[in-house]
């Protein structure tokens, strides 16, 4: 429901006990009773206006409760979900950098022992070459 529709009904509400006050009154003030009886029945009519208003009031405000207990316990569950989501997500972010944490050590470890390989070879073919100039160089 909206404001505004919350706000008519209110209003409503709030003109249908004052119409009833003032037609009670109009009422009993034209009815040709005698000023003690029309005072008691005055008397009687507005107690009742005042314990149909109380009676209004204390639902509203028992509606009102219950409606900000519930919001707080919704409340409640999300922000519970969104820590075990949080705490998920950390974990799953620890799980992922340990592995890319792997890898790259690995990566580097297979990298070494190639650029160490390829070292070798170099060296080797230079040694190789060197002979061979030397030998060339000599003959």
């Amino acid at each position: 429901m909206t404001n505004e529709a919350k706000g008519m009904g209110k209003g409503l509400l709030v003109g249908i006990f004052t119409g009833a006050a003032v037609g009670s009154v109009v009422a009993l003030l034209y009815a040709p009773k005698s000023g003690k009886k029309l005072r008691q029945e005055i008397k009687t009519k507005s107690q009742d206006l005042i314990d149909d208003a109380d009676n209004y009031f204390s639902n509203a405000k028992e509606k009102a409760a219950n409606l900000i207990k519930d919001v707080k316990k919704k409340f409640e569950l999300l922000v519970g979900d969104t820590e075990e989501n949080i705490d998920t997500f950390i974990d799953e972010s620890d799980k992922i950098l340990c592995q890319t944490k792997d890898k790259v050590e690995n990566y580097i470890q297979n990298s070494k022992v190639k650029i160490e390989k390829e070292s070798e070879r170099l060296k080797s073919a230079i040694k190789s070459g060197m002979e061979a100039y030397k030998i060339e160089k000599k003959a």
